[in-house]
């Protein structure tokens, strides 16, 4: 029998090869390189190294079997269509090397031009160019320059400040003056750098240049950078990354040159127009660095009419193509436009809401795909206030409004002290020249970011935009002095702690800090805008996803809500009830003495004195609350902490009374106070006397709560009103608990009820493990499950929330062992799983059992996603989120195909 033929695996792509559908494979960049490429658009020819030689080369350490071969071979066809070789001395062929994971990343590795050129081929590249020798050698050290700081890892401000000191002796500011002679003194500048940081020459070798390249994109997806933005964006560690090899087209060839980014919509408001900016004799990575000013992209009509019309075609083709937001990639060659990339667009969580509703009017998506399209988080940050300006506050510059929203600050210069005092808690607002991927720790850390060079595709900008961080970009009245941390503006110095504030939408920026308003979606929510009357893109578009939203889900959405107040507010916001009204929050402010009478009650008498002082303050509170969610349900938990929490602390207390004695004053009440805390002290009061233990221990407390609550009720409905109580057991281990507990309630219930009937549901949370372990016996004796997530999470994990985030959290994070909080968003395979245990054995006993969460993942995105898929009824949140909530609820309906809404 003949040996089996061994089928080399494929590992390189030709554009000609792919499509848009295989990001997984080609990554972002590389599948939309090819989808341009069979729609005919002019895109330079090369090809795609996919994500499977990426993750072979970081598990072994070198590139996968046959992965050489099929570059060379893939080099060798590019060639040959060229009609050119790579570092050619004559007539070079030249490639920029490009990372592209599935996602875009803006920690990713920068874009190396140029590869190829070296000090034979640079001359041929001259020649090429008609005997452009400032093209060339600008080219040389542009090359020099990006694979130094991206593949050897050299200090790009080394870089940065020869080519200051060049533009210095030259008498000017703008690089464009410097002419050959000065450039090619910049290349032996640049060489002695790169030598000095290396230990070695610059390589020569075309093939050795493109290898290192390629290797240093693998390598970038373990930088530290690309690792905090991936956490920072959820995005999965084990994807990869591709590398884009594209034949160089020039866009600084002279004045009939350029290179632009363009977007089909704006991408910070949603609307219709052209947008992007347009930089003459420059390339590719001059736009989004910010390092000239751009013009807008609407002057390269009167620039090069041709390719002007030529772009807006091909905008429209992508656009329509795509269904949604293009961002574009393009260079000018001598009159000859060609197109570098197009990817679906990052934009402003108000353009995602406006652009989705405008692609519905135009046919182009449905309802379900424009709810799809938007998310929670985008929705939240639609809930910020914005600046409340009066004559008092006067812009002292103006850039580019890059990303919306209203941020003030101290202001920073890098990238390590906004990191340091955002740790301490301060609002900074971090300051540059212009931001490269460097900066990501600060852009993340800071409130907001400041620059005084780059447009609205630069990257800060475009940063910024993926986070939901205000930002305004090429404020070009400060000069920036990042050295002596300071920046001068009309005549005015700002030191680094100075505070200042930044308008993310006008693009103006203000000294000093000013006063917020609330959003218009807040007020939309609020019923104080009706989106039928307003002239408002936005509210008309968040109304009409919404609707869909609301339409569409499955969960209902309740509020954690404590007073009359937060019910109100909570029940314009869309809440369909409460989910949790914590009474503990009733026993502070004046009620404490009653707490104490409580506390140091020495017989039955004097607690049941106590006990009845409270029942009618209680019953008013309860009263409030009932009128505002009438005919809602509300789930109201009996007193969960330990009662020592409302007492003064042990360490005070002894104080006082020592202070107080002596001073010879009357200390019996406060000694009889501190001996009834010490008493009560416990090591680790969450695991202690606390909820259910608390109310078998202390006779009489939670009947006084059952009365309070079901006479509230009772009072409600004999005023024609429609109470639908809901009595909440806390902290439930055992079913016996719940039965002791019930049998007293139902007692109560059935005295108070006696005239006017009202329904009162009696159930239980679900917060320790054991309880969702024995659901199905809790199950027996409970007419509903909530399930506390925070103690849960807190019991399940063995740690304290309130002790760990800032002991070890930041520290698991870094390692990767959180992705993010389990605290912010539920742990689906631990806690998860304990939530879907006891659903399933709760749902086994008692097919009727209500389940909802009322802890804080209940307005997470993700973990509503989570609690869809689950079975729960319900989820309950604070007021704020509710919104959120709502339109998590109905995204989690839909199938997880389509856009990627990250």
């Amino acid at each position: 029998m003949a040996a089996e033929e061994t089928v080399e695996h494929k590992y390189v792509y030709d554009f000609a090869e792919g499509n848009k559908d295989l990001k997984d494979l080609l990554g972002g960049k590389g599948a939309n390189l090819a989808e341009m490429t069979n729609l005919g658009l002019p895109v330079p020819p090369g090809f795609t190294i996919t994500t499977e030689a990426c993750k072979a080369y970081l598990t072994t350490g070198r590139e996968p079997d046959g992965l050489a071969a099929q570059i060379e071979a893939h080099l060798e066809a590019l060639e040959r269509g060229m009609g050119r070789k790579l570092g050619d001395p004559q007539d070079p062929l030249l490639v920029s090397v490009r990372s592209g994971a599935k996602f875009s990343m803006p920690g990713m590795m920068e874009t190396v031009l140029n590869v190829g050129l070296n000090d034979r081929s640079v001359v041929g590249l001259s020649a090429q160019a008609g005997g452009n020798d400032r093209f060339a050698w600008d080219s040389y050290r542009r090359l020099i320059q990006m694979f130094g700081k991206t593949v050897c890892e050299v200090p790009g401000e080394e870089f940065e400040h020869a080519l200051d000191d060049a533009k210095r002796a030259k008498g000017t500011q703008n690089d464009l003056d410097l002419d050959a002679d000065d450039l090619r003194g910049l290349v032996d500048a640049y060489k002695k750098i790169f030598a000095k940081h290396t230990g070695r020459e610059f390589p020569q070798e075309p093939r050795e240049q493109l290898d290192l390249a390629i290797r240093a994109v693998f390598e970038s997806w373990n930088a530290e950078r690309a690792v905090v933005y991936r956490r920072q964006e959820r995005i999965p560690a084990d994807l990869g990354t591709a590398v884009n090899v594209v034949a160089m087209v020039f866009g600084n060839l002279g004045a009939d040159s350029g290179t632009g980014v363009a977007f089909t919509r704006d991408p910070a408001s949603g609307a219709q127009g052209i947008y992007g900016d347009y930089l003459a004799n420059a390339q590719g990575e001059d736009v989004v660095a910010g390092i000239r000013n751009t013009v807008p992209l609407q002057e390269l009509e009167r620039i090069d009419k041709k390719s002007y019309d030529e772009l807006l075609d091909y905008m429209a083709r992508l656009e329509e193509h795509y269904k949604d937001l293009c961002d574009i990639e393009f260079t000018i060659e001598r009159g000859k436009l060609w197109m570098l990339q197009t990817r679906v667009g990052k934009r402003t969580a108000a353009a995602a809401f406006v652009i989705a509703g405008q692609l519905v009017d135009e046919g182009l998506i449905d309802l379900d795909e424009a709810l799809h399209r938007v998310n929670g988080a985008q929705l939240a940050q639609l809930m910020f206030p914005r600046f409340q300006l009066d004559h008092e506050f006067q812009p002292v510059a103006k850039g580019i409004g890059a990303s919306p929203g209203a941020a003030s600050g101290k202001v920073v210069f890098t990238s390590a002290r906004a990191v340091e005092l955002a740790a301490e808690g301060e609002s900074v607002i971090l300051v540059r020249r212009e931001t490269n991927p460097d900066d990501l720790n600060g852009m993340i850390a800071a409130k907001g970011i400041l620059t005084s060079r780059g447009g609205k595709t630069s990257h800060a900008a475009v940063v910024a935009r993926g986070m939901g961080k205000t930002c305004v970009s090429g404020a070009d009245e400060l000069d920036v002095n990042v050295p002596a941390k300071k920046f001068t503006v009309a005549g005015q110095t700002v030191n680094e702690g100075d505070v200042v504030s930044i308008d993310g939408t006008t693009g103006k920026v203000y000294l000093g800090e000013v006063p917020v308003m609330p959003s218009e979606v807040v007020q939309y929510f609020e019923g104080s805008l009706e989106p039928e009357h307003v002239d408002n893109a936005l509210v008309r578009a968040v109304h009409r996803i919404m609707t869909h939203a609301d339409a569409t889900r499955r969960l209902a959405v309740r509020t954690n809500a404590d007073t009359g107040e937060d019910a109100a507010r909570a029940r314009r916001f869309g809440a369909e009830g409460i989910g949790l009204c914590r009474t503990e929050h009733m026993f502070l402010g004046d009620r404490r003495e009653l707490v104490e009478r409580l506390i140091l009650a020495s017989t039955d008498e004097e607690r049941e004195a106590a006990l009845a002082a409270l029942l009618p303050l209680q019953r008013e509170d309860f009263v409030e609350i009932f009128r505002e969610m009438d005919g809602l349900p509300v789930t109201v938990r009996l007193i969960d902490p330990p009662l020592h929490e409302f007492l003064p602390p042990l360490e005070q207390l002894a104080v006082n009374v020592a202070v107080a004695q002596e001073r010879g004053e009357d200390v019996a009440k406060e000694e009889a106070l501190l001996a009834a805390v010490r008493r009560m002290h416990e090591e680790n009061p969450m695991l202690g006397l606390r909820g259910v233990r608390l109310g078998l221990v202390i006779p009489g407390l939670f009947a006084m709560q059952v009365r309070a609550i079901v006479e509230a009720a009772v009072a409600c409905a004999q005023r024609g009103g429609d109470p639908r109580p809901e009595i909440m057991v806390p902290l439930v281990g055992a079913v016996q608990e719940l039965e002791t507990v019930r049998a007293e309630a139902e007692r109560i219930i059935a005295e108070v009820t006696r005239e006017k009937a009202v329904d009162v549901l009696i159930g239980t949370m679900i917060e320790v493990p054991r309880a969702a372990l024995t659901a199905g016996q809790i199950a027996e004796a409970a007419q509903f499950f909530s399930f506390g997530t925070n103690d849960l999470t807190q019991m399940a994990w063995g740690f304290s929330r309130d002790d760990v985030e800032g002991a070890f959290f930041w520290r698991y994070l870094e390692l990767g062992i959180f992705g993010i909080s389990p605290f912010e968003s539920i742990d689906r395979e631990g806690v998860g799983r304990l939530v879907r245990i006891a659903t399933e054995e709760g749902r086994a006993a008692r097919p009727g059992l209500k389940l909802g969460v009322c802890g804080e993942h209940g307005g997470d995105p993700d973990s509503v996603h989570f609690f869809h898929e689950v079975g729960l009824d319900y989820v309950s949140c604070s007021p704020f989120r509710v919104p959120v909530a709502r339109l998590e609820a109905g995204r989690a309906v839909l199938t997880t195909t389509g856009s990627d809404s990250r």
